[in-house]
């Protein structure tokens, strides 16, 4: 082969390569992997739950490889504050097949007394309207009823509550009599949507027990309260997400000569 000969091919081959990239970048892109999707939605103790030894982070392991976690906790916020922000969150677009499962967990700031936090508070005939109307716009955004499940906020130690707002100025404004009254409407109201709920209020106190210990400052969670959440929560989400397959071959499966085979 002459020397004129192999200039002449060197860009070719450099176009083949080239042109191969592309077509790979493509089919890439072409076949993307859409992740199923749990939609963690609630106050604080949503919000928290992401931490070391959280309720949400404990569902995320369990569904590695098989489905994203999305936490969508917002620290403060009631249940007329998330009517409002959930269209923003989940749009009202084509019907989401992705999404495997919905929480939703308010009602630890409606319970709020209205004479101690005015600012949080909501009346409990407005917080099942609401709950009803989140549903509701969850099953228009294509949601099913089936695939939500509705969290009552867990019981309130008040006495460490009260050193709580002390500390930050005010005096006691919860108390768990009436944290229980919402906790009780949320179940009425998962009930009337037909959607399933996890009574924390009722199950952390059953028998008599001491639910302390499911506390942190006697309104969120502790580590074993975070544990006591994440098993109860994945007694229903399981079933949820049984059939969900595992994303991605296993590593050994995949041929290490021709990988694109096995991975695109």
């Amino acid at each position: 082969m002459s020397k004129s000969s192999t200039y002449t091919e060197l860009p070719v081959v450099k176009w083949s390569r080239h042109f191969k990239n592309v077509v790979a970048t493509f089919m890439t892109m072409s076949k993307s992997i859409t992740w199923p999707r749990v939609v963690l939605f609630g106050d604080s103790i949503t919000q928290f739950s992401f931490q070391a030894n959280g309720w949400g982070s404990e569902i995320a392991n369990k569904l590695a490889r098989k489905c994203d976690v999305v936490n969508r906790g917002l620290s403060g916020y009631n249940s007329r504050w998330a009517t409002v922000v959930l269209p923003r969150i989940i749009p009202k677009r084509a019907p989401d097949a992705s999404i495997a499962a919905v929480t939703i967990a308010f009602g630890a700031n409606d319970c709020s007394l209205e004479d101690k936090n005015p600012q949080q508070h909501v009346p409990c005939e407005e917080y099942k309207e609401n709950l009803k109307e989140m549903v509701k716009f969850l099953a228009s955004a294509g949601v099913s009823n089936d695939k939500v499940i509705l969290i009552t906020p867990p019981p309130l130690h008040e006495e460490w509550w009260e050193k709580e707002c002390i500390l930050k100025g005010s005096s006691l404004n919860r108390l768990n009599s009436v944290t229980g009254q919402y906790a009780q409407a949320c179940v009425q109201t998962a009930s009337h949507c037909g959607v399933d709920v996890l009574d924390l209020w009722s199950l952390m106190q059953k028998d008599g027990e001491d639910f302390s210990v499911y506390l942190s400052d006697g309104l969120h969670l502790s580590d074993k309260g975070n544990q006591f959440v994440a098993e109860h929560l994945w007694r229903l989400l399981e079933s949820r997400v049984a059939d969900l397959p595992f994303i991605l071959p296993y590593w050994a499966d995949v041929d290490p000569k021709t990988p694109e085979n096995s991975l695109l």
